[in-house]
């Protein structure tokens, strides 16, 4: 057995370099606004990855009224709090949250569809 052992080359991680360093890649804080289809023509959108200091409830607030849509804010184990507007609102969540200054254009991620 210590005769196999010796032939079989040890495995290789090639991304043993990224993991060990901490590079630059992948520490961005995004805000990802997504779209889930619900029933037929329903679709809900959601946003998650804003920072723990703002008030969800009033940019809720603001987003409802801005927009004429229904929503709520939801508590995930995993993801922390999450904004829940109905109907597909992406284009115009990323475009307020850049226009009130909450988040850059470059951290933004639309995702869906």
């Amino acid at each position: 057995m210590s005769e196999l052992e010796s032939q079989v080359p040890s495995t290789f991680d090639p991304f043993a370099d990224a993991n060990a360093e901490d590079s630059g890649a992948g520490t961005k804080q995004y805000v990802h606004v997504r779209v889930q289809q619900r029933n037929g023509r329903k679709s809900l959108t959601t946003v998650q990855g804003l920072k723990k200091d703002y008030s969800y409830n009033k940019i809720l607030k603001d987003l409802k009224k801005e927009f004429c849509c229904n929503g709520t804010v939801v508590q995930d184990p995993e993801l922390g709090q999450v904004i829940q507007l109905q109907g597909d609102q992406r284009k115009n969540v990323s475009s307020f949250l850049v226009q009130a200054g909450i988040v850059k254009k470059e951290n933004i991620k639309l995702h869906g569809f």
